[in-house]
């Protein structure tokens, strides 16, 4: 932390002797040969201490430090004055009025010159140092309670999210319970029964996704993600997807066309990657207005891209980079249901993969989203 020292004398050779005697590595020192000199100094630089002449022409010391009592910037300089006359107590009690901390009396003692601005550059290095805590408490503080308004926030959504599903089949359960006390079996009849099940299994699957989601931020937050590295085909994986997931396409009344490269083969974690996939595809399927979804996949010799594109509303360009980030629920300028946690977990997935994701999209012109994973080699290989 570099220091400052203002000299202050109309004499040259007054200033070079000075200087030798202050001279450190860890100090600045600057020179003025006059009061306005000084001033002009002063508006720009932080000093820790000031030594001034007191018998200059023009103006003299004990005006110039009056100056400086005056100004906010400069006030609080403390001022060591120089001279060969402070014998006279009138003289000295002038000095001090003027806002003098300290006299030196002609010729120097250069001890008592270096014992003197080693107090005050210790009493500045302890001011800063004590306002950069300061500065940090007040950011710690700031971000403490970001940190809580945020986490008010998110278990205020969560409780709103986990409670819908829950209120769901909280009243089928008690709607089944009622009928059977009244004896209306024929409200239960196999077709009956099979959606009723569908219904309750689609609920929970909601409920599970959402505690996944939360169970990952938690993890991310943390640093413990886990990740398992594995060799496997993008393209296997993406015909696997699609084929578990083709009856939530037919409810959706989505059209799926894919597209896939013969093999796109890397190191990736499986598991994280299916998450990646399903995470886009779902929001193609909510937020596509019921249009034809479009999946490819590509090889290339650094990895493989992935693309998953709707003929939704689309995504406004000055959206692009906040629907990835956590909580964030505004998807093609509409309210969505859920957290706001999966494209932010997907991209903290594919960083973790050193690859890419973004979104490609115009309002009204659907979204593109496109995946980019490297191929990565375990470590040791």
């Amino acid at each position: 932390m570099l220091m400052k020292i203002l000299l202050v004398d109309d004499l040259k050779d007054n200033l070079l002797a000075l200087e030798g005697l202050l001279r450190r590595d860890d100090v600045e020192i600057l020179k003025a040969r006059s009061g306005a000199e000084a001033l002009e100094l002063m508006i720009s630089h932080e000093f820790a201490v000031a030594f001034v002449d007191v018998q200059m022409p023009g103006m003299s010391g004990f005006e110039l430090a009056e100056l400086m009592r005056g100004a906010k910037k400069t006030k609080n300089i403390p001022i060591i004055f120089v001279t060969a006359t402070a014998h006279e107590q009138s003289f000295s009690f002038k000095g001090y009025e003027s806002g003098a901390v300290d006299f030196l009396l002609k010729p120097l003692d250069a001890h008592a010159v270096q014992r003197k601005a080693n107090i005050f550059i210790e009493l500045c290095r302890n001011k800063r140092q004590q306002q950069e805590l300061l500065a940090e408490l007040k950011n710690t503080k700031a971000e403490l309670e970001q940190a809580v308004r945020i986490r008010d926030e998110f278990m205020s959504m969560a409780s709103h999210e986990l409670k819908t599903p829950l209120t769901s089949l909280k009243l089928q359960s008690q709607l089944r319970k009622r009928k059977v006390q009244l004896g209306d079996l024929a409200a239960f009849s196999l077709e009956r029964l099979a959606k009723m099940f569908e219904a309750d299994e689609k609920q929970l699957q909601r409920i599970t996704h959402l505690i996944d989601d939360m169970l990952d931020v938690s993890r991310i937050g943390s640093g413990v993600l886990s990740m398992r590295f594995e060799q496997f085909d993008l393209c296997e994986l993406a015909r696997d997807v699609v084929e578990r997931s083709s009856e939530q396409f037919v409810v959706a009344g989505c059209a799926l066309k894919v597209e896939l490269c013969p093999s796109a083969v890397g190191n990736w974690d499986r598991f994280r990657i299916e998450q990646v996939l399903m995470n886009l595809l779902t929001n193609a399927m909510r937020y596509g207005a019921g249009k034809p979804i479009l999946l490819q996949v590509y090889s290339s010799s650094a990895g493989a891209r992935l693309v998953v594109c709707d003929q939704g509303r689309g995504v406004a360009p000055e959206h692009h980079e906040r629907i990835f980030h956590k909580f964030d629920r505004a998807v093609s300028n509409s309210e969505i249901s859920g957290l706001g946690l999966g494209l932010y977990i997907a991209h903290q997935i594919v960083d973790a993969h050193h690859g890419s994701i973004w979104v490609e999209s115009e309002l009204g012109q659907g979204a593109a989203f496109i995946v980019e994973l490297p191929v990565l080699r375990p470590s040791g290989s």
